[in-house]
């Protein structure tokens, strides 16, 4: 159900009861699965695997780029080569404005070129060093006309872990706001994937606090003042991100108001597991020990590895956390 859930365009959101009540039909699973393995539909997933896509599918993403302009072009912006970027911009002017569609995932499928510049999915592990610069010469070049991608590219960039690790994440983020980028909407991939630094950026650029990300940065006093106007998604976003950072009294206030905490995540925060999981992952024995006070299902496993929360401990070292668990499923 949890996959259906997530990958469905018709059934996404709905809780268990409302799943098992709608009618699901054998296209509606082949539908699933074909969007699951990061294609528009079932005939599209048969295609692939018969044209043995599986290779290509393990390149990076610009060496699966067939129009040769556009490789260029993200060959150009690698390399910092802002001149030939230029001329090769001024050579082909809707270049700035193309989109390239790649087919076996599910984030990063139909990028323009400004959206290279984060490195997210990681392609080279590494950034030219004057990346900031390459960037404003997109945006000035025309592609802040696109605002989607302009914010696209803002959350890439807050969920990503080379820009942090080079130390340009905060001036991108800072330019990416500058050409209009809403740093609310960057909020949730920031928090979603740890990137506190990033968070705090966007909140200095004005992005709003809500009880999401309230429970990700442990503001317990804004869950508290929300908990009542907030929707019943924002409460189950609000306890996954607890969960996941490890927001004690957060956390207390969302499952005493009557969250679930054997809920899989919401799309779009790590969905194919549950907070146990990701509390074991993170070995914060704390929140693992208030998840199953108030009943949280040890045994539930994740959708992509077929986990328990005890393998998912195990898998990251923390055998006292596994132990814990294992005794409390007894």
């Amino acid at each position: 159900m949890q996959r259906v859930r997530e990958f469905h365009p018709r059934l996404g959101g709905k809780l268990d009861g409302e799943l098992q009540a709608s009618p699901f039909t054998l296209s509606d699973a082949q539908l699933t699965l074909g969007r699951e393995y990061g294609f528009a539909n079932w005939p599209r997933l048969r295609e692939a695997v018969a044209e043995s896509m599986g290779v290509e599918l393990q390149l990076p993403h610009h060496e699966r780029i067939e129009d040769a302009t556009f490789r260029q072009a993200v060959d150009l912006v690698d390399e910092g080569n802002i001149d030939k970027l230029r001329q090769l911009l001024a050579d082909n002017l809707a270049l700035i404005e193309e989109t390239v569609t790649f087919e076996g995932g599910n984030y990063f499928s139909n990028p323009t070129l400004l959206e290279f510049i984060a490195e997210n999915p990681i392609r080279n592990n590494s950034l030219p060093k004057n990346i900031v610069e390459v960037t404003r010469f997109l945006l000035e070049s025309g592609a802040d006309q696109n605002q989607h991608s302009v914010g696209m590219t803002l959350s890439l960039v807050c969920s990503g872990n080379v820009v942090r690790e080079q130390g340009v994440q905060l001036e991108l983020v800072d330019l990416l706001c500058q050409y209009g980028a809403d740093p609310t909407g960057a909020m949730m991939p920031a928090l979603s994937h740890g990137e506190f630094e990033a968070a705090k950026r966007l909140i200095e650029r004005g992005a709003n606090l809500d009880i999401v990300s309230a429970a990700a940065i442990g503001q317990h006093c804004i869950v508290e003042s929300e908990l009542a106007s907030a929707s019943a998604d924002e409460r189950h976003q609000a306890l996954a991100m607890a969960s996941q950072h490890g927001r004690e009294s957060a956390l207390r206030l969302l499952l005493e108001s009557g969250e679930d905490p054997s809920r899989f995540n919401p799309v779009g925060f790590h969905a194919h597991s549950t907070p146990l999981h990701q509390a074991a992952l993170a070995g914060n024995l704390a929140i693992v020990k208030l998840l199953i006070e108030f009943g949280a299902d040890t045994t539930l496993k994740d959708t992509i590895f077929d986990g328990s929360p005890v393998g998912w401990a195990r898998h990251a070292g923390h055998e006292k956390i596994a132990k814990f668990i294992e005794a409390k499923s007894n």
